[in-house]
């Protein structure tokens, strides 16, 4: 055990009376906040209208926790949301499923890009989607970094120097386990540097789709390849040759090699109001 990391630390930061402020809170709502930052700054330096990214945060934040809400039940606990629908929008919204907040911003980006492109703004889909991935790889590493303050989605049992052993985690505890979480948080952080460091690199001559390629192929391939040393979340996973969260990675990852295959076959066409303020600048 001693050449272990022993995790103690406690979910809870504080609390006053019956209101608690957890880590995982709080690493959830930096990603949104420190991301829409960032967009602001893309806006900007692409010269869309930076009083967008306000709608753009309310669309992202619905449908992430819409999404992530409904596809965990879908996709884990069916029986449950058909017993009560009302569970998803229902405190304390425990269970939050990746793969389903992933079909949920896409729609409703979709939606948001259908409304800018009657407004005449030029924020296409795919324009939106390869600059959103950036702040959504950012948000990935702070959510998955809050699933490691909270002790849960833990690895499977392993003897490794680096395994944690989740003391909170009655369930696992004492058992030295892979930091599922760490691995896929830090994974998300390299990802969220590539594609801003990508998108500086090309900004508005950015191949339309690639980012969004990229990131689906990145994130669905790892999580694909960490199910094998994760706990299965839920008991009917255990007699599945491929679980869950494995068998919805499989169409993200086409898509993503679709969306990038597609993106170098497709020129991108600047609009002439971006270039000139380009050239004058």
């Amino acid at each position: 055990m001693l050449q272990y990391i022993i995790w103690e630390v406690n979910p809870e930061i504080f609390h006053i009376g019956s209101f608690s402020v957890r880590w995982y809170g709080l690493l959830f709502a930096l990603g949104f906040l420190i991301g829409m930052q960032i967009m602001s700054y893309i806006f900007k330096k692409e010269n869309k209208p930076v009083g967008d990214t306000d709608t753009l945060l309310i669309y992202m934040v619905i449908a992430t926790i819409l999404g992530a809400r409904i596809g965990h039940f879908l996709f884990y606990e069916p029986d449950v949301l058909l017993k009560n629908p009302l569970i998803v929008i229902t405190p304390p919204f425990a269970g939050l499923a990746s793969h389903g907040a992933t079909i949920g911003i896409l729609t409703a980006l979709w939606l948001y890009s259908r409304r800018k492109e009657s407004l005449q703004t030029n924020q296409t889909f795919l324009w939106v989607t390869d600059r959103i991935v950036i702040v959504v790889a950012l948000g990935g590493a702070c959510i998955r970094f809050g699933n490691l303050m909270n002790s849960e989605i833990v690895g499977r049992p392993t003897d490794v120097p680096w395994a944690f052993v989740f003391m909170q985690n009655n369930e696992y505890a004492k058992i030295p386990r892979h930091p599922a979480q760490l691995y896929e948080s830090l994974s998300c952080l390299v990802l969220f540097f590539f594609l801003l460091w990508f998108w500086n690199r090309h900004k508005e001559r950015t191949p339309r789709g690639s980012m969004l390629g990229i990131f689906l192929i990145w994130v669905f391939t790892l999580r694909f390849l960490y199910e094998y040393l994760k706990e299965n979340q839920v008991a009917f996973e255990n007699t599945m040759a491929l679980n869950m969260g494995q068998i919805l990675s499989i169409p993200a990852v086409l898509m993503g090699i679709y969306f990038v295959v597609r993106s170098y076959q497709t020129p991108v066409v600047i609009p002439e109001r971006a270039e000139s303020k380009e050239t004058t600048s």
